[in-house]
């Protein structure tokens, strides 16, 4: 029945039986017969047809919080036996907000030190993203925002404290500044990530606490994006203290720190909370704890 249930967790995450058979490694009618064989094991309507996908039933609802539990034990299971016979190995998927992507060395590095045997794919993804593929077994940890926004039912470990540095071209809007406060902000051309993404969010929150509105005049899921529009057409942006520095070793910006409020928020490590939890995760979760900067 694993094997069934892999197949519908696909195409509840998909949505298409044509691109959830891809993602199963099997052909369209395979798939759609293991999901009808499914559905008379349990005896239940799992899925609405028509000429296409239309939605899931209430039943299969019910019965996809059932499969992740079932695919994530059975997976766990596989994971821990393997680590018995051979050591810790295979791979680990990380989903990883934008902002924090040049800080994930600091833990996949040593890590790998450990256990040369596990590889990292590593993913840029939004906040509800990464909650999301946790939930759909896409990845099994990320590296996300911990104190703004709800993260549901899972293991966490603070790694570090994001903090904020306006950014803009050498010899611009920023010369001579020590600071700039969250309402002088808005009276810069501003490029910032998309509205989908948290730190935007957190940048609305402290603009709106001072006072003002952002109303960017470039808007890009990429830090690289945005970080290239600056040095090139002279706007300024928002970025952590951590980007600003290694942006600016490049030479030609400025950064200066946020004030008014100085704000900071909570970055970690997430992975999905279950017991047992597979070695590989455990032994993650063990090294973002080496490397917190925020006292274990």
């Amino acid at each position: 029945m694993i094997d069934k249930l892999e197949m519908f967790i696909a195409l509840a995450h998909e949505q298409h039986f044509g691109r959830a058979a891809e993602e199963c490694g099997v052909t369209q009618p395979t798939l759609s017969a293991g999901i009808k064989q499914l559905e008379d094991q349990l005896g239940v309507m799992l899925v609405w047809r028509g000429s296409r996908f239309q939605g899931l039933t209430p039943e299969g609802q019910r019965v996809l919080d059932w499969a992740r539990r079932i695919v994530a034990d059975s997976r766990a299971m596989r994971a821990e036996m393997r680590a018995a016979r051979q050591g810790l190995s295979g791979n680990l998927r990380l989903a990883v907000i934008p902002t924090a992507l040049s800080t994930v060395e600091r833990l996949t590095t040593p890590f790998r030190t450990r256990h040369p045997n596990v590889r990292f794919s590593i993913y840029s993804r939004s906040s509800a993203e990464i909650l999301a593929m946790l939930d759909d077994l896409e990845a099994e940890a990320g590296i996300t925002y911990l104190d703004n926004e709800p993260l549901g039912r899972v293991a966490s470990v603070p790694l570090y404290r994001e903090r904020y540095m306006a950014v803009a071209p050498e010899g611009g809007p920023l010369a001579g500044r020590a600071r700039l406060g969250w309402a002088e902000l808005a009276d810069l051309p501003l490029a910032l990530l998309t509205p989908d993404m948290q730190n935007r969010r957190i940048v609305n929150q402290h603009m709106a606490e001072a006072g003002r509105t952002a109303d960017p005049v470039l808007e890009a899921s990429s830090v690289v994006t945005l970080v290239s529009h600056v040095r090139a057409g002279g706007l300024a942006t928002v970025l952590p203290s951590r980007l600003a520095e290694l942006f600016g070793a490049m030479g030609g910006l400025q950064s200066v720190p946020l004030v008014a409020p100085e704000a900071e928020h909570l970055i970690g490590l997430v992975a999905p909370e279950r017991d047992p939890t597979t070695p590989v995760i455990a032994a993650i979760l063990d090294q973002a704890r080496k490397v917190s900067e925020c006292g274990g």
